[in-house]
């Protein structure tokens, strides 16, 4: 496992300041996106409020390939996710739903506008969308308790849970969900992350309620680098209803968005562009990183099962996310016993972040947490490059290792110590060959 890891000090340990990163790729910077951002580097001036046209005609095009019918002036861009969801947000009104868990970086944004966030359960198959009929319960107890539930956040690709919702599902939680006059913001910035793209079918809400979804997506989640802050919605379609501005939650999210002075810096918009209109060098990258990313998260996700841990199968993404509840006589043990503890020790033993599950939603007292799949890749530049080059990269020595590693920490939780951590690996790999 990496050793470079930030250190969080336990006194003020804030759940924003020291909350967890997104999950990295781990892998360098594509020539061509490096050259257009060296080239533009002496633009002084920031894109304008929600993006120039080159920028927004970019993203239009990647969702008319998507079968999401886009065009510019229906298109925002930010200098990262975080600002334009709270500018979405502070655009629509209203309390917020989320689904438990959630992303670690949503829930701040509502606190910050002093809006109520409520959580709502998934299902047992995915997460990143509520149950319906949990969803309407939820919708029913806010509003008898004087609430005003306005805003719906999904993420049919989700992080921390990695998995893909149903199509099924998607369209009973969105109609639900828009019979109770809830507005949607799905996340789908691992959407281009699927695992195993050709098996594996991911639904937009827009697809299904067009008038009733803002789609947000990170371009860090599959185009550029996670150090560039990039992030586009497209609102739904402009029409004769929505053309007098003044109710627009386009504009309203380009005024907050001009107050903020949450501008796109001149220099990344070129390549943001570039990689938006999606050439075959992003194209291929994405590809080959969702390829190596899969193999990896399956073999940790093998790891986790055969220690007694509980997690579903990942289907996008860069992470795991596993709940050690069944470990939870050897984790007191030890002296953890919630997920902060866990995320504390496991932090320390295994030398890279482990965020908890209550920085996703979940319950402090549920012994669950979030493993990056880029800490298994290697330290070094060349080591990763290695990885991504590989078809099987589980089986890569240093990738090899860093599993072994993570098993065997694993096993001393669950009493096994020394009596599985090396054949843990050789299973992985059996494991991951398979799948």
């Amino acid at each position: 496992m990496q050793r470079d890891v930030r250190r969080t000090a336990p006194e003020g340990r804030g759940p924003v300041r020291y909350g967890p990163p997104a999950p990295e790729p781990g892998l360098p910077v594509l020539p061509g996106l490096a050259a257009l951002l060296a080239a533009a580097a002496d633009r002084t001036a920031p894109e304008p409020p929600g993006g120039g046209p080159v920028l927004r005609e970019a993203a239009a095009g990647y969702w008319w390939r998507r079968g999401l019918r886009t065009h510019a002036e229906d298109v925002v861009a930010a200098p990262g996710a975080p600002p334009l969801l709270l500018a979405l947000i502070a655009a629509h009104g209203g309390d917020l739903l989320l689904p438990r868990p959630c992303p670690a970086w949503w829930t701040p944004q509502a606190r910050l506008l002093g809006r109520p966030a409520y959580h709502v359960p998934t299902p047992a198959e995915c997460g990143g969308v509520p149950d319906p009929y949990a969803l309407l319960e939820t919708v029913r107890r806010i509003r008898a308790e004087g609430g005003d539930p306005r805003l719906l956040l999904i993420s049919v690709a989700d992080d921390p849970t990695a998995t893909v919702a149903p199509p099924e599902l998607v369209r009973e939680a969105c109609e639900a969900a828009v019979a109770e006059g809830l507005h949607i913001i799905s996340d789908e910035t691992w959407r281009d992350t699927l695992h195993r793209p050709h098996e594996t079918v991911l639904l937009s809400p827009a697809e299904m309620c067009p008038d009733d979804v803002t789609v947000l997506s990170d371009l860090a989640g599959a185009l550029v680098p996670a150090a560039w802050p990039l992030a586009v919605a497209r609102f739904p379609p402009v029409t004769a209803a929505r053309a007098d501005g003044y109710g627009d939650r386009r504009a309203r999210t380009l005024d907050i968005l001009t107050a903020l002075g949450a501008l796109v810096p001149g220099p990344f918009a070129p390549a943001a562009a570039h990689a938006l209109d999606e050439p075959e060098d992003v194209t291929a990258r994405a590809r080959s990183t969702a390829h190596v990313h899969g193999r990896v998260a399956a073999a940790v996700h093998h790891a986790v099962l055969a220690a007694g841990g509980v997690a579903r199968p990942p289907q996008a993404g860069r992470h795991v996310y596993a709940d050690l509840g069944p470990l939870r006589t050897g984790l007191a043990a030890r002296g953890v016993t919630d997920s902060l503890e866990l995320e504390n020790h496991l932090t320390e033993r295994l030398g890279t972040p482990v965020p908890g599950g209550h920085r996703f939603g979940d319950e402090l007292g549920a012994l669950r947490v979030r493993f990056d799949t880029a800490a298994f890749l290697g330290r070094t530049e060349e080591e990763r490059t290695e990885s991504l080059a590989s078809r099987q990269p589980e089986e890569l020595p240093h990738v090899a290792s860093a599993l072994s590693s993570f098993a065997a920490a694993l096993d001393e939780l669950s009493g096994q110590a020394g009596q599985s951590a090396i054949p843990a690996t050789t299973t992985v790999r059996r494991r991951t060959d398979n799948g």
